[in-house]
Order: C-alpha cells, then structure tokens, then sequence
C-alpha cells in the first residue's frame, strides 16, 4: 500500500491494493478486489485506516473556519440535559447531563421536591468517556437494579446488578449479553438474553449464532444461570424475555430478523406447565404482548390490520377467530401501547407527528392527550398503582420539554423546560408533501430561519432513512440547529419503509420494492429544486445505517442530483451483509444474495458494486468507526476505496474512520462534537458557506 495516487487537484489518496476475488452468483460473475479490507485484524487492513485517516484529517486541518464551527457547536452543546423522572420504590430516577459531559448522570431524590443525589455515573468507568450505559432493568420493589455497560459503542454489553438501598455492587456480573432487557422475578433475579462467549479476535466481525434466554439468581455466578429458551434447530433467530406486570407469566418473542414474529409463553403460576406454551405462531405477522387481563392478554398486533390494532387473547383458546377486539385499526399508523394507572396509553403516528390516546381496559376512549404542536412525544405509561407519569415533547425547533402527566384528569403541566444558546424563535417548520415517481403521495418537514429567499441558492441538508419500519418524527438536534443557524434548511422526508403509515408503507419500501425508497429520496430533492428551495450545487445528503445505504443507493443512481453525501456506518455491500455478525437479521427486510430470486435486486442497487468509473460524484465524506460490530466497518472501507479509485473531477471522497466507537449508541459527547466539527466543516465548504459568527445572545 506504499505509495500515493494523485486523483485531482485537491486530494491525494493511499493507493489501495487491490486483488483478484470473483465470486459467481447464480451464473453472474461478481468482482471484489477490496475483501481483503473484511479483515479488521489484519496489519494491512489497520495500515489502511491509518493512511485514510491522515489523508482525512489533512483535508479538514485546511479549512479555514473548521475551529470556528468546533467552538460553536461546543458552546450550544453546553446546556444541562434531563430525562423524565420516574420512580422507584421510595425515590424518582432521571438522567442528567451538565451539558459536556460525556455520558449522562443517572440521579435520584426521594419526593418531586427531594435533594437530588448522583446515584450511577458511568463516566467514572473510562477517563475517556467510552463506557455507556446500554440498558436498566429495576425490579418491582426498587431494591434492586440490573444495568449493562457496553464499551466503545459495541453492541456486547456486560451486566451490573447493585442494591439500590446502599448503592453497593453485588459480586454478580453476567457477560456476552446482546440485545436484552432484564426482567426480574421479585428480589430473586432475572431474566436476559444473550449468545455463548464469543472469540476474542473476531468477536467484532463474526456472525452470531443461536441466541438464547437465561434466568440469573442473584448471588451465583453466571455458570449456575439456568437456560430458558433455546432454538437448537433455527440459529438465526433473536429471543426476547418480557414478564407481565404482575410476574405471573413470561413472554418469549421470537423474530427471524428485524420483521414477522412469534411469540410463546408460560404460567409461572402453573407447576404443571413446564414448556413454553404456543400463543401467536410465527413469521408473518408482528404482533407483541402489552399486558395480561387476569388470565388473557392483551396485545399489539398487524394481523390483518396493517395500521395495528389491540386485541384480548384468551390463552386456552388462541385461534384467530376468538380474538376480542379492544382498539380497532384507525386510519392512523398504531405505533405503540403502554399501561400505568390500569389504563391504556396508545402513540399513533398522524403524518409523521405523535397522537396520544387514553383508553381503559375495555378499550373505551377516556381522551385525547393534547400535546404542544406537531411534534414528538414519548415516555407514556407507568405501574398499575401510579398515579401520575411524565412524558417529554420536542420538534424540530422544540428542545425536549418534560411534562407531568395526571391520569384520572388529563391534565398535563410543564415540569422542566429545556433552554438552549440559540434562538429557535427564529425558526420555522412546514410540512410539504410531494409525489414520488410511482406518484405516491410523501411527506417531509423542512426547518429553515424566517424569511428565506426562495431563489435556489440556499444550501441545504436532506435527511433520510427508510427501512426497518422505523418512523422519522420530528426532533430538536443542536447540531441541526447549527446549519440552521448558518442558514442552511434542514429538511427530513418520510420515506416507505419506515412506519408512519403502518405496515403497508413499510411493505413498499422492503425487499424487492426497495428501490422505491431511494426514487422517494430522489423525488425529494427534485421537488427541493424545482420548487427552488435549494440548487444541486448546494444541495447534501445525509443518512446513517440503513440511512448510509440510502445515500450510497442516491449518490451512486443520480450523482450529478448531489454536491455533498455523507453515508454514516451504511450498509454498502448488498451481497455479503448477512455473513457478519447480526446482518443475517435484515434479510427480512433486504432480502438475501444467496436466493437466485433476490440477487438480482440486490445487485442492481448495491452501492459498493454499483459505482462507476469515470464518474463525478458528490464530495463525499464516509463515516465508521472501529467498534462497530452492527453495520461492520468493513462495509465503508470497500465502498471509499472504489469511489477514490473511480471518482472523476475535483470532489474530495474522503473517509473518517473513529477509534473506540460504534454504531452510534452510547457516543461520549466529545466524540459527538468532534463529528460533528469535521461533518459540518466538510459540508460547509464544499456548499460554498462560511462561517457567520452569531451575536452574542443569553440563552433563549
């Protein structure tokens, strides 16, 4: 790799090694010079990153303003940050940052009006910020708590349980834990979810097989935890455990990936029923259990409601047919049902915007709960016994304010407002929607300063997802907030494949209608510039995950639509995604190379194997990180080798690889400024900006 390439004027990149790797699908001859970057152990694989990294960063260290816009994001950065509050045998819990703290602060006091005390800090795990906090799990009386720590953004976590009457840690640790909750059994233990030790060496890279559900006595070791559940027969498949309020029964939610479930369940009340017992049979339907009613339960469900519906399962009796309606289907997407206070919260999505619906146990609407504008709102529900909860609301120009919900009146009042060092008074959100090339009908919200000219010359950052059945709602982000203030628009558009218009939205993005996605983030940046909202010469892309595959899909299908493209920890191989460690997960969603009937599509979009030779694509700046063992980061490396060696003209393709990172969850705060720095940086100059220092102002 010794050796560098010039590739235009502005940039010169390591020359990449390349070898000869063809692999036949199904009668079609695919090349893959790059695998050899797969191999993250590799010394040739870390020279790599090394030499990207110091092409990367000598690239950025020349734009002028670059420390400018680090001290500006790191000023609005600093603001305290709160949770809402919730509680605990005698005390409320909630989550505090000063502002630049790398990770939250988890305090409590006895009482509203109590002293507040810190009780879990996880800054104190790592000098440099990169312990985070995965997950909590209290028990039912608050003596206990389960809480996981997961180290440089892995997704492996390692579990914690302390006696939250002394704030000791008890000597039980449980490890190799992936996507889990814990769910206790009174003062006894609980239950996780978790895989067998993993090798050390490729414990990052290599495919997760088999899944299982442990229970943990507290005061034993991890080698005497019971196994619950296990699939000896189906290795890909993730196990969840999830008990009823009152711990009579544990549920079990089986998925093959991240669509279709299954879900089983037992009578811990019942000494005669030793195995799990079959309540909704898998894979085509999502379904999952809110509650029991006495001896029924009460469930969320798409079958043959593609906007969901809650209904009433008497276990001895399951069929279909015998279901109990308690919430028909509505015209909106259903997107969640919580309890507290014996009622029924149920979160609908209207347009992208959160709707909020009371109900009692029979399903009778008690009322609407009016929330502030169009907006996110979350947090609703608590225990049978409460009286009371606190749920929080953000938009787009709206920092998270929290609100403390009274359930027998309806009343919200504002408990803690949010104050931030920019004035979002100046702000405005609109909602448009625009017809997509199939002449579906698609929504997106764009946030922009008063008084905009609407000239085309505006720069302007369009953002994207669409997949997962995951909603894009609205949300205030200060580092958004930033280019807003720059006076840049930020716009989010509501692609098919999440869910803000139930399952059938979702269906139209998956799979072999996955292209549909990218012609709807396509149509929306046609409609931006027709409209004149923006120009291509000023126009970014960004998108991260399935989103980082959205914006390779756009940058690689319509290059010259683009002047910027950011795709963040993206999906980029389409043919070999499934071999590394939960990728096997997505094929519900992707669909899999190794099917004749699905590579075709795959192939056609593949961002990796779709670049071209001789292209002027968009200046590009790919991101990763060196942790991330959920979109691995072997997926960004190929993709930034071929698009320097095949990228024609002057736009930088740069790729920014962090060090004890991941996929995103738990980022310390300076890493997040420090992205964001360089992000920002990149984006401006290359959209022809320049850093505008704001008048000194308080905070608004």
């Amino acid at each position: 790799m010794a050796g560098f390439l010039q590739a235009g004027a502005q940039v010169s990149y390591p020359k990449t090694t390349k070898q000869v790797v063809t692999e036949d699908y199904h009668g079609t001859k695919v090349d893959d010079p790059y695998r050899w970057l797969e191999d993250d152990n590799a010394d040739a694989t870390k020279a790599w990153v090394k030499e990207e990294n110091a092409v990367t960063n000598g690239y950025l260290s020349t734009i002028p303003f670059r420390e400018d816009v680090r001290k500006r994001l790191e000023e609005l950065w600093n603001y305290p940050k709160y949770s809402s509050p919730f509680k605990k045998g005698d005390h409320y819990y909630f989550f505090k940052n000063d502002g630049l703290q790398n990770q939250a602060i988890l305090y409590r006091q006895k009482g509203l009006d109590g002293e507040p005390e810190v009780f879990l800090d996880p800054n104190t795990l790592s000098e440099t910020g990169i312990a985070a906090l995965g997950g909590l799990g209290f028990n039912k009386s608050g003596k206990y708590l389960a809480y996981s720590i997961a180290m440089a953004g892995s997704d492996w976590q390692e579990v914690y349980v302390m006696n939250t009457e002394t704030k000791q840690l008890l000597a039980d640790t449980v490890k190799y834990v992936k996507f889990s909750g814990f769910s206790w059994i009174k003062d006894d233990g609980f239950y996780y979810s978790g895989y067998d030790k993993p090798d050390e060496k490729s414990r990052l890279s290599k495919q997760n097989q088999f899944h299982k559900i442990f229970y943990h006595k507290i005061g034993t070791p991890q080698s005497q935890d019971q196994l619950i559940y296990q699939d000896r027969d189906h290795p890909l498949r993730y196990h969840g455990a999830q008990l009823t309020e009152d711990e009579r029964y544990l549920v079990v939610g089986v998925s093959e990936g991240t669509s279709g479930s299954e879900i089983w369940y037992r009578d811990l009340q019942d000494p005669s029923q030793q195995a799990f017992t079959l309540l909704v049979p898998g894979f085509k339907t999502e379904a999952s259990v809110i509650d029991n009613v006495g001896e029924k339960f009460l469930m969320q469900t798409n079958d043959g409601s593609p906007n969901y519906k809650v209904v009433l399962i008497d276990p001895k009796s399951p069929a279909k047919e015998n279901w109990k309606t308690i919430i028909p289907e509505k015209k909106e997407a259903l997107q969640g049902v919580s309890t507290g206070g014996g009622m029924l919260f149920a979160q609908y999505l209207k347009d992208a915007s959160t709707q909020v619906f009371q109900y009692n146990l029979e399903g009778k609407l008690v009322r609407e709960i009016r929330l502030p504008g169009i907006g996110t709102a979350s947090g609703f529900g608590g225990e049978k016994e409460d009286r009371e909860f606190f749920y929080t609301y953000t938009s787009f120009a709206t920092p998270s304010n929290i609100y403390r919900y009274d359930i027998a009146s309806g009343k919200s009042e504002l408990f803690r407002s949010t104050e931030v060092k920019i004035n979002t008074a100046d702000f405005v959100t609109e909602q448009v929607f625009f017809k997509s090339k199939d002449g579906t009908k698609v929504p997106m919200f764009l946030t922009h300063k008063k008084g905009i000219r609407l000239d085309g010359s505006n720069p302007l950052l369009l953002y994207g997802y669409g997949g997962f059945n995951v909603p894009v709602t609205p949300g205030f982000s200060v580092s958004n907030a930033f280019f807003i203030e720059q006076g840049g628009i930020y716009v989010v558009v509501n692609l098919r494949g999440g869910s803000e218009y139930g399952e059938e939205w979702h269906r139209q993005g998956m799979l072999d209608k996955k292209q549909n996605v990218f012609d709807d983030f396509i149509g929306a940046a046609e409609y931006l510039i027709a409209k004149k909202y923006t120009s291509p010469g000023k126009l970014a892309i960004r998108g991260g995950s399935n989103g980082g595959l959205l914006v390779g899909a756009a940058m690689t299908q319509r290059p010259e639509l683009f002047r910027v493209a950011l795709p963040a920890v993206g999906v980029m191989d389409m043919l070999r995604y499934h071999k590394f460690t939960v990728g096997w997960g997505w094929s519900t969603e992707y669909g899999n190379a190794d099917s004749a009937a699905q590579f075709p599509y795959l192939y056609k979009y593949s961002p990796y194997h779709n670049l071209k030779k001789g292209v002027k694509y968009p200046a590009t700046m790919v991101t990763t990180a060196d942790h991330d063992d959920r979109v691995v980061p072997a997926h960004s490396f190929k993709f930034a080798a071929r698009l320097q060696e095949y990228n024609s003209g002057n736009n930088p393709v740069l790729i920014r690889i962090d060090t004890d990172a991941g996929h995103g969850a738990g980022k310390p705060t300076s890493k997040m400024i420090d992205e964001a720095a360089d992000t920002w940086s990149f984006v401006m100059k290359n959209l022809g900006m320049e850093f505008k220092q704001p008048p000194a102002k308080k905070a608004f």
